[in-house]
């Protein structure tokens, strides 16, 4: 049986676990903290590019297969885990878009239901939101997800799974070489091998492969949001103004997000940005006034040159494999992204063509 080592257990890591096991592969998964406790915890879960008429084809070829795939998923988990990762496909209305006419033509260009709507509309699906709005964009099929109960439903699965060893609090040091081979990782509970290994580890990839002499474009992006404990009904569907959002979730709780912040890794959160997604909030539903903020946090999404991920083997370096650097996309992308390298990795026909995503020329070595 192949074994395929993956390090880092966010959403990347395990549903490349998940694809590769049920694809008859040894798989052993190495998180060094919790699994799907970083990015892919913090961010809100829309199940969409946030405006993707502005983003370039390799991004929307891989966010399009994702998106289809999403509903089966999610159905799948809660099967079989008995954990719900909440899938929400009640639509997008983006308000107060400057660039219609693109967006139009990107919804015609690519057959997704996307439609130019005025005040009246807005405000029939919506009844709730604040009334200064005059036209806007529908996407009536866009979906949002729980993400922490979506990555709670990929742990238990890659738990269940007698093909997956999943390893926790497991830090690793270096890399195992042979020559121009990688043959796996030291780590703080000792070296395991592998025929491949892939790294999963989004804004701490670069770090990763520094000892190899390679410089990943990668790097950490905070982004902060918060969460008002509302009753249920105050919207239900997600909401986008200027680049914030809100996404109701089904007991209530309503999210705003996100800032974007080149501040290296610092997780901390700031009054200065609590006060702005608050002002966002607020302008979009002013009754959110009347609920409390129960939580703000921040996550540090994998920066990348225009958002295009990294996906496939290390030029120069066999055995050694990317998934990561999907910026603000990781979980829209990561169905096709870890089918797309599980095809690659298995030598199976891939779902897309695998060129704009490959690591040759988009990597520096020292």
């Amino acid at each position: 049986m192949k074994h395929i080592l993956i390090i880092g257990a966010g959403v990347i890591g395990l549903m490349t676990a998940r694809e590769l096991a049920r694809a008859g592969v040894k798989v052993t998964l190495v998180e060094r903290g919790e699994s799907a406790h970083e990015a892919s915890w913090a961010g809100g879960g829309i199940v969409s590019p946030l405006y993707p008429w502005r983003h370039g084809e390799a991004v929307t070829r891989l966010a399009l297969w994702s998106q289809s795939s999403y509903i089966l998923l999610a159905q799948e988990l809660f099967a079989e885990t008995g954990c719900d990762p909440e899938l929400r496909q009640k639509g997008i209305i983006m308000v107060d878009v400057h660039d219609e006419k693109e967006a139009l033509q990107w919804g015609h260009d690519h057959y997704r239901p996307l439609v130019k709507v005025d005040s009246e509309f807005i405000h029939d699906k919506e009844p709730r939101i604040s009334g200064d709005f005059s036209s806007g964009m529908w996407m009536p099929e866009v979906a949002s997800i729980r993400n922490p109960r979506l990555g709670r439903a990929l742990r238990i699965s890659a738990s269940q799974h007698p093909n997956i060893e999943l390893i926790e609090h497991c830090e690793v040091t270096g890399f195992i070489l042979a020559g121009e081979r990688v043959e796996g990782v030291h780590t703080s509970k000792g070296d395991i091998r592998a025929d491949d290994t892939v790294v999963a580890t989004g804004a701490w990839s670069g770090g990763l492969l520094e000892s190899l002499g390679l410089r990943l474009p990668v790097e950490p992006v905070r982004g902060q949001m918060m969460v008002f404990k509302a009753p249920v009904g105050l919207i239900d569907r997600i909401v986008m103004l200027n680049g914030r959002y809100l996404i109701p979730r089904s007991d209530g709780r309503i999210l705003v997000g996100s800032t974007l912040e080149h501040v290296g890794f610092d997780k901390q959160t700031t009054e200065e940005a609590r006060e702005s997604l608050y002002k966002t909030a607020l302008t979009i539903l002013p009754d959110l006034a009347q609920y409390p903020v129960e939580h703000h946090w921040a996550g540090l999404r994998p920066g990348s040159p225009e958002g295009i991920p990294y996906i496939g083997q290390v030029p120069g370096w066999s055995g050694l494999h990317l998934n990561c650097g999907h910026f603000r996309n990781g979980l829209v992308l990561a169905p096709a992204s870890t089918r797309l390298l599980s095809d690659l990795l298995l030598d199976r026909a891939p779902i897309i063509d695998p060129a704009p995503y490959a690591v040759d020329g988009r990597i520096e070595h020292d």
